[in-house]
């Protein structure tokens, strides 16, 4: 046995856990010790609890790292060569696919999964992003879905959802950066939401959200805390929110419907007495990620960044460590993602309280593996 799992854990052959369901009491709560899902991710559970501290003893500190980074493979990802190479050495947590035909994105879910068994590592999050509006750009070949402007009634917004989630399914995809919820007013997202009409942002997303993970995929509401009202491209530039964030009204109620993950946006705040990034992108400040998002709004799921290679971080020296010491769990797409876990580690190794950081982010990443069922304890 590999000696990454001293505690039992064995990868299940399927997304969905098939394992017998117990349950011990204390009090009048029930606590569930096998066969976790999406829905125990957010409960209070010492028997889940203590089976993420398991996996996190269990793995060394370059398979610690490893969760917190996820690359990108297809077409605006990096080459095959470079994240054949990643995931031999055990640097990265998970793989973001973007574009590719339907073909192409299953062969390189298995292939990837394979190869990360192959080593040793924990069981990856694959991720995408399908948006009603991208899904069928980004992954060819895919049954055909509304665009989020063309939906003008819940009905849609559930059949788009639910036809989403099975391409998903099929492919291998357990994480979907999906909804967005900012207004329509940006030319780069705002497209992308349900945000022509504000008022449908909140029942048409939490609806999205709920097929999403009601198929056992993790969604994702973004740009925090609002990239609608911004006139810019964060893809190019970093985008300033002058004064009140006004969009921000719309992350609570996504939060209370139980959305398991929010993505922040490269968006500095000024004139905000509370929430000043000085400068930097929202992902880079703790002011945003920890202050506002984690503590304020009590969001306890998994907060990934947006790109790491845009424009609008890209200048930022030490950016993914920043970011993780911000309190995002997730550094999507760094530009060099060996450098990005060899700066992160680094950090890791002489700072205690980054060690902290680091330690809380891995095991959020772990906990939503064993609740997407890649993790089973051993009977």
């Amino acid at each position: 046995m590999n000696k990454f799992f001293l505690f039992g854990i064995i990868f299940l052959t399927t997304v969905q856990c098939t394992a017998q369901v117990a349950s011990k009491g204390t009090g009048n709560v029930e606590y569930k010790t096998k066969g976790f899902e999406l829905t125990d991710y957010l409960t209070e559970n010492p028997y889940l609890d203590a089976f993420v501290d398991s996996i996190y003893n269990s793995i060394d500190d370059t398979a610690r790292i490893a969760q917190l980074i996820m690359p990108a493979v297809g077409k605006y990802g990096q080459p095959e060569e470079v994240i054949n190479k990643l995931v031999k050495n055990r640097l990265v947590g998970g793989l973001l696919v973007l574009n590719g035909t339907k073909t192409q994105c299953i062969n390189w879910v298995n292939n990837y999964s394979t190869m990360n068994q192959k080593v040793g590592g924990l069981p990856f999050l694959f991720s995408a992003d399908a948006e009603p509006t991208l899904f069928n750009r980004k992954i060819t070949g895919t049954t055909p879905v509304k665009k989020a402007v063309e939906q003008t009634n819940l009905d849609d917004v559930k059949a788009s959802a639910t036809t989403i989630s099975n391409e998903l399914k099929a492919i291998g995809i357990n994480y979907n950066f999906a909804p967005v919820l900012d207004l329509s007013t940006n030319a780069t997202v705002g497209y992308r939401g349900y945000g022509k009409n504000p008022e449908n942002i909140t029942p048409y997303s939490n609806a999205f959200i709920e097929v999403t993970q009601t198929n056992n995929i993790l969604a994702t509401s973004k740009h925090f805390p609002g990239h609608g009202l911004v006139s810019g491209d964060t893809h190019k530039a970093l985008q300033i929110i002058n004064g009140e964030l006004k969009e921000l009204k719309y992350y609570p109620p996504s939060i209370e419907a139980g959305v398991l993950s929010i993505m922040v946006g490269h968006l500095a705040i000024k004139n905000n007495p509370l929430f000043n990034t000085n400068g930097l992108p929202a992902t880079c400040s703790p002011k945003i990620v920890k202050e506002l998002l984690r503590d304020s709004l009590n969001f306890k799921g998994l907060i990934v960044t947006d790109a790491m290679n845009m424009g609008g971080v890209i200048n930022v020296k030490n950016s993914n460590s920043l970011a993780i010491a911000a309190g995002c769990d997730i550094v999507l797409m760094p530009v060099n993602a060996e450098k990005a876990h060899a700066e992160i580690l680094a950090k890791y190794r002489k700072d205690a309280e980054f060690k902290k950081m680091v330690e809380l982010a891995a095991k959020r990443v772990i906990r939503a593996k064993i609740c997407l069922g890649l993790l089973e304890e051993k009977n």
